[in-house]
């Protein structure tokens, strides 16, 4: 049922109807039921335990009725015409005793009446139908009554406590209806086709009377707007459901209001107090969220799905109001981004999302980052003499909290009790990591913050680092051996022998095999006189050293492919 009105306007004046009060008065007839000085009997045989209003002379009235003589036998029935009988009360339009008898009357209502002939037709009678001097029987149920005086009349049965906003003309509103006539017939139902009712207020889209009903509501609230028909679909009715001359009733649900004009609304929540940096366009965000219709209807949440929503913002991958509603938060902040349909996803909707939609997103900001971002080191503590600093190839050992910006722990050496321990450069933490230990001493704490493209990525680590999450380590440095200089794995603390070879071969069969290259190569660290990368495993380096010099991959070093490092044209050792 459509409640617009294209070319909508007032009734035209009622017509006359069937039961026309007939001009002179008969004298009345003794043996029809009703003595020569009768007067009009009215029984009540049905009253409605409510009747906010009763039939007045001047109302206009709709009625059923089933008029009879008195032997029982039928003359006429608004019943047999499927329409009820529609008429004004005192104004010469009826029948006298009709006019009387409906006086009094609330909508629903049942009389049974009984007319003398001096208030029905008289002597004359109505050829054919009613014979002179007959008394006439009506039993009546009252449909409708308005007056041409009356107005919207608005009745709230429920208002919300917070009314930030009520419907204005132009505003467009979403709402849940009953439609009922005044006997409380249902006539149509957006409830029973699960859909609001969407349109504008006050441009004409409405029949009038529902356009000045629906001013003032607030979200939430529930209204009865009851409409005279001249304010609803007058004499000819809608041609549908709705018979002319009806009064309309509508138990009226607001779900949803907003205006064309309207931007994004924002409510801060919770702001931190430390926020030294807001976010901008181009930034990439986690954020978990809760989204909301106006009137509360649920409709996603990325709690439900344990993970944040990650997205740039302010480059089109969100919708219009959150990309602008994102803009300037810190980390750790609370906020409601109320985002009207225009900005969110318009007439249409999108999945549970109805079309025209006011949505309401109450966001927790996680983390953010840009992708040109690098790493924030911030030294917390550094001793008295830190002459000595990190470098690529030092081999550090350190403790480390690791937690998210928003303070959620991921990891902990000092929980684990035992340090970390890495060689710079390796490539045995993340790039970011490597970044922030460089140029640290001993006894060092700093605080590194690494931005994803820097740490694990848009992957994550699965069950232990979200997708793209910025990342805190609180370091502080406890030991410190020096590495060796870029690209060697050994070398010798004192000159060389120039009889290297030989003192390697102790057999003196001019081969040298892997055990005794590597029970020399300990030896000599053993003794100090060579050092091996530390940090690495040291038989492998040994071993990796021997098949440098083995150039054929036979098992042996012979003295033609021995080389020292210096000697080589090209570095290939690890």
């Amino acid at each position: 049922m459509a409640f617009r009105a294209p070319g909508w306007c007032p009734p035209p004046p009622p017509l006359f109807l069937l039961l026309l009060w007939v001009t002179g008065q008969a004298a009345p007839v003794a043996g029809l039921g009703l003595g020569p000085d009768a007067e009009l009997q009215i029984e009540r045989r049905f009253v409605p335990d409510e009747c906010p209003r009763t039939v007045r002379s001047g109302d206009f009235v709709r009625y059923h009725y089933v008029g009879t003589f008195p032997d029982g036998q039928k003359f006429d029935s608004s019943y047999d015409r499927d329409s009820t009988f529609n008429v004004f009360v005192g104004k010469g339009q009826l029948i006298a005793g009709m006019d009387q008898a409906l006086v009094g009357m609330c909508v629903n209502e049942r009389r049974f009446v009984k007319i003398p002939p001096r208030l029905a037709y008289g002597s004359d009678g109505v050829s054919g139908v009613i014979p002179p001097d007959s008394v006439l029987h009506f039993d009546v149920l009252l449909m409708d009554i308005w007056n041409s005086e009356d107005q919207v009349q608005i009745h709230t049965y429920f208002k919300p406590l917070s009314c930030p906003r009520t419907i204005e003309v132009s505003d467009f509103v979403r709402y849940h209806y009953n439609g009922t006539f005044l006997d409380g017939t249902l006539f149509d139902s957006s409830h029973n086709r699960m859909k609001t009712y969407d349109t504008y207020v006050g441009i004409g889209w409405l029949i009038p009377g529902m356009d000045k009903g629906l001013l003032g509501m607030c979200v939430g609230e529930k209204r009865i707007i009851t409409i005279p028909p001249f304010l609803a679909y007058g004499e000819s009715g809608d041609g549908k459901d709705i018979p002319g001359q009806a009064s309309l009733v509508f138990d009226v649900a607001l779900l949803d209001l907003h205006n064309p004009k309207d931007g994004i609304s924002i409510e801060n929540k919770v702001v931190p107090e430390n926020c030294e940096r807001r976010s901008q366009s181009g930034d990439f965000l986690r954020y978990h969220y809760n989204g909301t219709l106006l009137d509360g209807t649920f409709f996603d949440s990325s709690y439900s799905r344990n993970r944040t929503f990650d997205t740039y913002i302010g480059q089109g991958y969100v919708i219009p109001g959150i990309d602008e509603g994102l803009l300037g938060v810190c980390i750790g902040e609370r906020r409601r981004i109320v985002v009207p349909p225009h900005l969110g996803y318009g007439e249409e909707g999108r999945g549970n999302i109805p079309g025209s939609a006011v949505l309401v997103f109450d966001i927790h900001v996680i983390d953010f980052h840009n992708p040109s971002d690098s790493i924030s080191i911030t030294s917390h503590y550094k001793p008295p003499d830190c002459s000595v600093l990190s470098k690529k190839g030092d081999y550090l050992k350190y403790h480390y909290n690791a937690s998210l910006l928003d303070g959620t722990l991921l990891d902990s050496t000092w929980n684990l009790g035992k340090t970390y321990n890495i060689v710079l450069g390796s490539g045995q933490v993340v790039l970011g990591m490597d970044m922030g230990l460089r140029e640290m001493c001993v006894g060092e704490k700093r605080t590194v913050i690494i931005p994803p493209h820097l740490g694990y990525g848009e992957a994550g680590v699965d069950g232990e680092v979200p997708g793209s999450a910025v990342l805190v380590f609180d370091i502080e440095l406890l030991e410190l051996v020096a590495g060796l200089p870029e690209g060697y794995m050994f070398i010798w603390n004192d000159e060389v022998s120039p009889n290297l070879f030989e003192e390697i071969d102790k057999d003196g069969n001019g081969e040298v095999l892997l055990d005794e290259f590597s029970e020399y190569i300990h030896a000599q660290v053993a003794s100090g006189k060579g050092k091996l990368a530390p940090g690495f495993d040291a038989d492998m380096i040994v071993k990796n050293m021997f098949t440098n010099q083995d150039r054929n991959g036979d098992g042996k070093v012979t003295v033609e492919e021995f080389k020292l490092k210096d000697q080589e044209t090209k570095h290939d050792e690890l």
